[in-house]
This record gives structure tokens, sequence and C-alpha cells, in this order.
């Protein structure tokens, strides 16, 4: 298990600046949490090698580049016995990093094995890929699909 590095109040600040402001300047940054360049720029570099901050990312709006379609999918897999020689949640596992309608996948309790948030352009782009690569992987058993009517909310940033 990782060790939690210990965030005082500027480190939380520092991370919600960022979240807000990803390309504010160090100048910015340590005008906001009230430190000079020097020592903001050494906080933020403590909280990467931390592995607090995982990386930094452009956000683009799925339906501006003629992705317009956005599905939940529930996925159940075959139950595992002891004849498979790979895990059935492994080998779906593998499968779903190939798969690039797929942009987040959570394995879940309950009734479902898991959850997919898939991007697709249009119906025929999302019946294509249910058809061409969700139905036919050897593990899943079945899926339901809820389609995003509207998002209502949509963030990034975390609220700690």
């Amino acid at each position: 298990m990782a060790i939690e590095p210990e965030l005082d109040a500027i480190d939380r600040r520092i991370l919600q600046v960022l979240q807000s402001q990803g390309r504010c300047t160090y100048d910015e940054l340590a005008q906001a949490v009230g430190l000079s360049a020097s020592a903001a720029l050494r906080r933020v570099r403590r909280l990467e090698d931390a592995g607090v901050i995982a990386g930094y990312v452009a956000l683009v709006d799925p339906v501006r580049v003629g992705l317009g379609l956005t599905a939940y999918i529930n996925v159940r897999l075959e139950k595992h016995t002891e004849s498979h020689k790979r895990n059935p949640m492994d080998l779906f596992a593998a499968s779903v990093q190939t798969w690039p309608e797929v942009v987040e996948c959570s394995a879940l309790t309950g009734e479902m094995d898991f959850l997919l948030r898939v991007v697709v352009r249009d119906m025929d782009h999302y019946s294509r890929f249910i058809m061409e690569s969700l139905l036919k992987h050897p593990s899943v058993q079945d899926c339901k699909t809820s389609f995003v009517l509207q998002r209502v909310k949509g963030t990034t940033a975390l609220a700690f």
C-alpha cells in the first residue's frame, strides 16, 4: 500500500488552483497561494514526485471532435471456473485497454462486473463497437446500456 503524503493547507490550495487553472504560470500560482514562485514550483514538484499530481491533460469536448454519443454499459462476465487458464476479469480488463471507444472502465460490486463509459460518433459507431468488440469477447455474458441524454455535471476536480 502506498504511503499517502502529508498535505498541508498550502498543498491543498495548490491542487485546487491547478485543477481549475492548469495552465497558470508559477508566478500566478504562487500569488494565488501566498508563496514565492520558486517555493510554489518546489511544492508542485514534490506533489508530482509523490504521485499526488498524476499528470497534465487537455480536456477535449467530445461533441466538438465528432463524438456525439456517450453510453454507460454495465457488463456481466461469465463466472470463473477452475478450468480457465486465466481469470475472465483479467482477460476482459486487458481487452478494454485496446478499445479506444472506452474512456473509463470500473470493476463493480453487485450484479454486474464492470461499468464502461463509451464515447462514439453515433448509433452506428456504437452498434459496431457492441457487435464487433464487446459481445464478441469470450468472457462477456451480458451487457445493458444507458445512453446519456444530457450531461448535468462534468468535472475532473476532486473536493478534498
